[in-house]
């Protein structure tokens, strides 16, 4: 008979600098396998997006919910333009659209992560304000 058991991490968890490197050099390593697979993005950085909303969010220390919402689509807009630069070369034309297809195409990704990221951060916030009883 096995008992599932609660992953536990050692420590208090990740800073926001951590968070921000680990999201962007994720997102940032399967941007590049899909682009230089597929020549564009997909479903596959779209679940390395969701799982870093995620990862961020479980393993970050307190305080760090904010960072871990804001960074993953910041992380994928940087290295979407930076690998289609490299992929492409510098075409203005080319790479406007392939970046603004790239972001259609994780779109529906980046909304339910920072929705649920919004979500987590808010209700935090929420249960850290005092009650209008206790205040007087």
């Amino acid at each position: 008979m096995s008992t599932m058991t609660k992953l536990q991490i050692q420590g208090p968890g990740l800073k926001k600098e951590g968070i921000v490197v680990l999201q962007t050099l994720l997102i940032g390593f399967f941007t590049f396998i899909e682009l230089w697979l597929r020549s564009g993005v997909g479903i596959i950085t779209g679940i390395v997006i969701l799982l870093a909303f995620y990862g961020a969010i479980r393993f970050g220390r307190p305080g760090t919910t904010y960072v871990s919402v804001v960074t993953p689509p910041l992380a994928f807009a940087a290295n979407a333009i930076f690998w289609i630069m490299i992929f492409d070369g510098f075409r203005p034309s080319r790479v406007g659209i392939d970046f603004i297809a790239a972001l259609a195409s994780v779109a529906p990704f980046l909304i339910i992560g920072a929705a649920y990221g919004w979500f987590v951060y808010l209700n935090a916030k929420a249960k850290n304000k005092p009650s209008k009883a206790s205040r007087g």
